[in-house]
């Protein structure tokens, strides 16, 4: 018999914090608390009689018996994956009723190809789609207005949604073309330019606020804006330079007139993309369609973006549940 204090959920567990090296990132990988994934993973090691992480170090680290153990519990963990698929395929024509929400970055693109590719699979259901800023669909999501949301992850999460993350979009600088800020100190090298800010009134807004405040940056309030393209075209005509994130600024990039774009000074920042499912009734079914967009994200921004500013190869990436996640065809 194996030990009363392994469980599945423990595995699981221990293999995401094994590859992400955060007690944060697995809780909002698995949709829980700190607490809970913190008690999973102890129970896990008393059970197995030794330490399997190291939670002194940043990230954290597998010990050498961690490393062992993740190489026996991965193909075991793939079988039982690979054994639920086959038991049971998950039949989305029982979906009559979808509400979906996606963040406005993907309007031009993604999103027409996620909801065509969902209108042919799902023949029998009606579909309700907003677009909008990710702090709005959040609202949504919260009060019941959506089944399904792809937005920016909050720090924190969405209490009592189920994550699944999809995209971990970096922060960078927006520059006007020919500006040099080589140097010790790129921010310094800004001189007079104009910092323009997103709307704090965004969740965009709030975060890059707080990137500035912990790098100790105080530029002058003179721009605010709560259109991403009318800030992103005023940076490519000198108006001004931004923080804003990778996937914000390719778009405008890819059409030929965007801004010049350079990594954020260290140290790296990102946000998560994640999709949230409101109805525990799409609980399964949320993590296909999460599968599905990411499919459409590597074919449609990670290629291209990466051919277009090819440093963004490191830090633009999907984030996967876990291996072996089905997707819909």
């Amino acid at each position: 018999m194996i030990s009363k204090g392994i469980t599945l959920r423990g595995l699981e567990l221990f293999a995401i914090a094994a590859r992400s090296g955060s007690v944060a990132q697995t809780a909002r990988a698995a949709g829980l608390s700190l607490a809970a994934v913190s008690q999973h993973l102890k129970n896990l090691e008393d059970a197995v009689g030794q330490p399997l992480l190291d939670h002194t170090r940043r990230p954290m680290q597998l010990t050498a018996a961690g490393r062992q153990f993740l190489t026996r519990i991965d193909p075991a963990l793939a079988q039982i994956r690979h054994a639920e698929t086959e038991a049971g395929t998950i039949d989305l024509s029982r979906i009559t009723e979808l509400r979906l929400g996606i963040i406005d970055d993907f309007d031009a693109d993604l999103t027409p190809q996620f909801v065509a590719g969902l209108s042919r699979r799902l023949q029998g259901c009606g579909f309700r789609l907003a677009t909008g800023l990710s702090h709005d669909l959040a609202t949504m999501l919260g009060d019941g207005r959506l089944d399904i949301g792809i937005l920016t992850s909050p720090d924190g999460g969405l209490p009592d949604l189920v994550e699944h993350p999809i995209l971990r979009d970096p922060f960078v600088l927006a520059l006007p073309a020919g500006l040099d800020i080589d140097g010790p100190d790129p921010f310094a090298a800004l001189g007079a330019l104009p910092l323009l800010r997103y709307d704090r009134a965004q969740m965009l807004g709030r975060t890059i606020e707080a990137i500035l405040a912990r790098r100790g940056l105080a530029p002058t309030r003179r721009f605010e804006l709560s259109s991403n393209a009318a800030l992103l075209a005023m940076v490519a005509a000198g108006a001004g330079w931004a923080v804003t994130t990778a996937l914000s600024a390719l778009g405008a990039r890819q059409q030929g007139w965007g801004p010049r774009l350079v990594p954020l000074p260290p140290p790296a920042e990102a946000r998560c993309i994640s999709l949230f499912c409101a109805d525990r009734r799409l609980m399964r079914e949320a993590g296909d369609l999460a599968a599905t967009f990411r499919r459409l994200l590597q074919i449609g921004v990670l290629g291209p973006a990466r051919s277009e500013v090819p440093w963004l190869s490191d830090s633009l990436h999907l984030v996967q549940d876990r291996p072996g996640d089905p997707a819909i065809s």
